[in-house]
C-alpha cells in the first residue's frame, strides 16, 4: 500500500502549533497542492499569480487535484 495523502483544509485553525493539515504550514513546506494558495488564512484556488479570492475550495475538487499529482509523480519515477 502507498502513503496516503494529506488534504489541506479549507481554513486554518489558527493553532499556535501547527496541526499537519494546515494550509499555512503545507505552503511553507511545499506540499499544497498545484494551484492552490493561501489567502487571509483560507486555502484558495490561485490563477495566473493571483488568488482568486470569492469561491470556496470544494473538498472533491482538493481529492481532484492530489489525485492527479500522485499519478503524475508516478509516471515520472517509472
Amino acid at each position: 500500500m502507498g502513503k496516503t495523502v494529506k488534504l489541506p483544509k479549507t481554513k486554518c485553525c489558527v493553532s499556535k502549533s501547527r496541526c499537519d493539515r494546515c494550509p499555512i504550514r503545507m505552503l511553507k513546506e511545499g506540499t499544497l497542492p498545484a494551484g492552490y494558495g493561501v489567502h487571509k488564512r483560507k486555502l484558495v484556488k490561485v490563477v495566473a499569480g493571483k488568488p482568486k479570492v470569492g469561491k470556496k475550495v470544494k473538498k472533491d475538487e482538493l481529492v481532484a487535484v492530489m489525485r492527479k499529482q500522485k499519478k503524475a509523480g508516478k509516471k515520472k519515477a517509472a
